[in-house]
């Protein structure tokens, strides 16, 4: 049987900020707009870390069940490491989207119908990342998704629930956050080519290899603050997000120093840092603002 910390850490902590930080750029977008509404917001951060902790659990049932985590460099897997059973885990990532679900219609039922269509999309992305005959994840469609899902939707969904509307500061903060989260997933990747390889697991990384893998990781942290630039036009207070610019050099610095296997933790953990700065500050701007 799992402890609970064990299952805290099956919940992979490290990714909640993918699921806060789109939540605090899309509330400052909306309050740019006027549109501030904090029980909104709170829902779409319910919304969000439920769907997150999802596919977490989703992503360790079936790489467990395939083999694919045997054999690990990183954090515990549950399913892999036998200290839950498959059913277990499965069960848990069922309750978590079921939870996403269920705020996400109360958001829809307050907002506008077809946002209950985005959220079974999300929902089903969640699960077939992994999940599946032929799972996304293992044809290197990991990171697009990631930048769709935790960019594109999460922020701009926050910003229309709130604000009704969605305009070109949303679409420039979920860019920027869609390229932060993928960077997380693109550090993490970079950390299992050796074993993804191994196993079949075509990620991204595995297809471009490790160099051009470590080129990535840099552009994506590098055009958030391109984006802070760009929003200077909405309010100059934007400029405050380059104090995340540290802690993007920070997460960077394992990666372009040749680091591999448990070294690359701290990138991941930073490269989330470096987004919920980031974030955070730039929604308080465009409050301010």
């Amino acid at each position: 049987m799992a402890s609970v910390a064990q299952w805290i850490e099956g919940a992979r902590p490290r990714t909640l900020p993918n699921a806060i930080a789109p939540v605090l750029a899309g509330s400052g977008a909306a309050a740019s707009l006027d549109g501030f509404v904090w029980w909104k917001a709170l829902l779409a951060l319910v919304v969000s870390l439920a769907l997150i902790i999802g596919v977490n659990y989703a992503n360790d049932y079936s790489d467990g069940i395939r083999g694919t985590d045997d054999e690990r460099v990183g954090p515990i897997r549950l399913v892999g490491s036998k200290l839950a059973s498959p059913a277990a885990v499965r069960n848990a990532a069922a309750v978590s989207l079921g939870v996403a679900a269920a705020a996400g219609l109360v958001v829809s039922l307050t907002s506008a119908w077809w946002l209950v269509l985005v959220g079974a999309l999300c929902i089903a992305g969640a699960w077939y990342y992994t999940g599946g005959s032929k799972p996304y994840g293992y044809s290197g469609l990991g990171e697009v998704a990631v930048f769709v899902f935790f960019g594109l939707i999460a922020v701009t969904g926050t910003q229309f629930v709130q604000a009704e509307r969605v305009d070109w500061v949303g679409v420039v903060c979920a860019v920027a956050v869609g390229c932060f989260s993928s960077a997380v997933l693109v550090a993490n990747n970079l950390r299992d080519i050796p074993t993804d390889t191994d196993s079949g697991k075509l990620t991204l990384a595995v297809r471009i290899g490790d160099t051009r893998t470590r080129a990535l990781h840099l552009t994506l942290l590098v055009v958030p603050f391109f984006a802070s630039a760009v929003l200077v036009a909405r309010t100059p207070w934007a400029l405050v997000g380059l104090l995340a610019l540290p802690f993007a050099v920070r997460a960077n610095a394992p990666v372009r120093n040749g680091r591999g296997g448990m070294e690359l933790i701290p990138a991941l953990r930073d490269s989330g840092l470096a987004m919920l700065v980031w974030a955070a500050t730039t929604g308080l701007a465009l409050w301010l603002g």
